[in-house]
């Protein structure tokens, strides 16, 4: 099986903690995104993956290498594909026809899930799902009285099913989707101006094939700070047991940690309370400060912060008081400075 990961957007909604690192890399819980994306589809799969294919803007060097890396750790072999125009899901997947061939999944990396069913092997594809109060903001399905999906509605402005579409899906021939994909953009056929998977899906469902659903136990937005702070948040509590367990290299001093926190490796934390679903990345240090439901990425330095619900980037500076806060890498705020 082949993992297809478009993931050519920088993440707009994310800024500024997007301005130097795209989305699908910012780590929750200690962890990119995209890779705990793709090990959750592999648990789910059932079978070996073979290759994962990242749909990429121009991302650097750095980045594709660190793609790379997430494949093949799980043993399969990585590749890289580029979409240079923001012209659709549909045309995103067109950029890696390349790899579009066998039984393959696509999932869209700016979600995370939960999830604990195998893949239906025996249907032409599977769809996650999740119920959802809005579904106008989503592409949703309508199922039959068997549970097979009979219409794919991109953003319904009138209710016709609360089932939304995650943006991950299974297909036992990627060739017959590329055919549709072909289709629409041969003959030019968009929707809202773009070439959306969802019209592929539709015309083949309506030439016979089958689609069954993929249901969701929780699925995990990581749009903007205040989503992606929460995720960080459930991540942590999912994986407790496993974050129970801080790295030698940490050192504790005079400090309280209420977990489920992660803690990476030569953080240093001292006269400080942290957590609970705080996440500290590598070499941070945390100084006479009450931290909670945070997220704060590597090589940045605290003092005197009292923070909650606030997501601060790599090699940042917070020297203040408490509030609420979205602070990009690089960055200083010092409100002790006489």
């Amino acid at each position: 099986m082949k993992i297809i990961v478009p993931m050519a957007g920088r993440g707009s909604r994310l800024r500024p903690h997007t301005l130097t690192v795209p989305k699908p890399l910012i780590p929750i819980a200690g962890k990119p995104i995209v890779q705990r994306l793709v090990e959750d589809i592999a648990k789910v799969a059932g079978e070996e993956i073979e290759e994962v294919a990242f749909i990429i803007g121009d991302f650097g060097p750095e980045i594709e290498k660190s793609l790379i890396q997430i494949a093949e750790k799980l043993g399969a072999k990585g590749s890289i594909y580029y979409q240079n125009d923001p012209l659709g899901t549909a045309h995103a997947i067109k950029c890696a026809e390349q790899s579009m061939s066998g039984n393959i999944v696509i999932a869209f990396a700016d979600t995370l899930f939960r999830a604990d069913f195998i893949l239906d092997k025996n249907s032409d594809g599977v769809i996650w799902v999740k119920s959802v109060e809005d579904p106008s903001a989503f592409g949703v399905v309508k199922l039959d009285n068997y549970g097979f999906i009979t219409d794919f509605v991109e953003k319904p402005q009138t209710f016709v099913s609360d089932l939304a579409i995650i943006g991950i899906y299974y297909f036992n021939s990627a060739e017959k989707l590329m055919d549709e994909i072909n289709y629409l953009m041969n003959n030019d056929i968009k929707n809202g101006g773009e070439y959306q998977l969802t019209t592929a899906l539709e015309n083949l469902r309506a030439k016979g094939a089958k689609f069954t659903l993929g249901k969701v136990n929780d699925w995990m937005d990581c749009g903007n700070k205040n989503a992606t702070v929460e995720t960080n948040s459930k991540i942590l509590a999912y994986e407790q047991e496993a974050m129970s367990q801080y790295p030698a290299s940490a050192k504790i001093e005079n400090s309280l940690i209420i977990p489920p926190c992660f803690i990476g490796e030569n953080v240093k934390i001292s006269n400080s309370k942290v957590g609970p679903g705080v996440s500290l990345g590598n070499n941070t240090v945390i100084v006479n400060s009450n931290i909670e439901n945070s997220l704060i990425q590597e090589n940045t330095k605290i003092n005197h912060g009292n923070l909650s619900n606030s997501m601060i980037g790599n090699s940042a500076q917070y020297f203040g008081v408490s509030r609420e806060i979205s602070l990009g890498d690089f960055s200083v705020l010092d409100f002790l400075s006489k």
